[in-house]
């Protein structure tokens, strides 16, 4: 999903006058709540740290001064981390963005989620249709919630246990799931993100506030 938002994103950028550069996308994020589920990978916000760390210093060196995190899964939280490379890298403009929240869900879908819902499933059903199974093999998506009321809500936060949470680390109903859905989110998303790459490819760094 990444990688095909940023690349056309880009292109939309780039079609516009923007010269912007795609980085590889890396296959993997934090993952701490699953680790006792086969071959899902996990990387610690330290070594994301690290590689974002050796990253920005690459751009640094080269005089490439603005540097946008495209992030896909809710997992990772990158604010922190980018408070930290600020002091070490002053002349840098270091920003994130997490797609699948550039728009609003209700839009283009009849249920919420998170983990293989309607929406990431019609998404999948746009870009790689291979890869996703009959909705009639799919769970419904329904999750376990926390015993403790704060946790539930916005204002307190523990990380969930996947497996104890659910039965196949699905949350939320993926049965009314679609192609068409997906293509016009997805359609909307790569808009959307391809006209802030313009805008910050355009920005003076050291005017950014009006």
């Amino acid at each position: 999903m990444v990688e095909k938002i940023a690349t056309e994103s880009a292109q939309i950028a780039w079609n516009n006058g923007s010269r912007v550069i795609v980085l590889p996308t890396i296959p993997f994020g934090v993952n701490t709540g699953q680790l006792d589920i086969q071959l899902d990978i996990n990387l610690n916000p330290s070594t994301q740290f690290a590689i974002l760390n050796d990253v920005t210093d690459v751009l640094n060196r080269h005089e490439i001064y603005k540097f946008l995190i495209l992030n896909g899964h809710g997992g990772n939280d990158f604010k922190q981390m980018i408070r930290e490379l600020g002091p070490g890298h002053p002349k840098m403009f270091i920003c994130c963005c997490n797609w699948y929240q550039s728009f609003a869900n209700s839009e283009f879908f009849e249920n919420s989620g998170g983990h293989a819902d309607e929406m990431e499933t019609s998404v999948m059903q746009f870009l790689a249709p291979e890869l996703v199974l009959p909705l009639n093999e799919a769970g419904n998506g329904v999750g376990k919630k926390f015993r403790i009321k704060a946790l539930n809500e916005n204002w307190a936060w523990a990380e969930r246990k996947w497996s104890k949470v659910t039965t196949d680390t699905g949350i939320g109903n993926p049965s009314k799931a679609k192609r068409v859905k997906g293509e016009k989110c997805i359609e909307e998303v790569i808009k959307k993100i391809g006209n802030f790459m313009i805008e910050l490819a355009g920005a003076d760094i050291d005017n950014m506030y009006e």
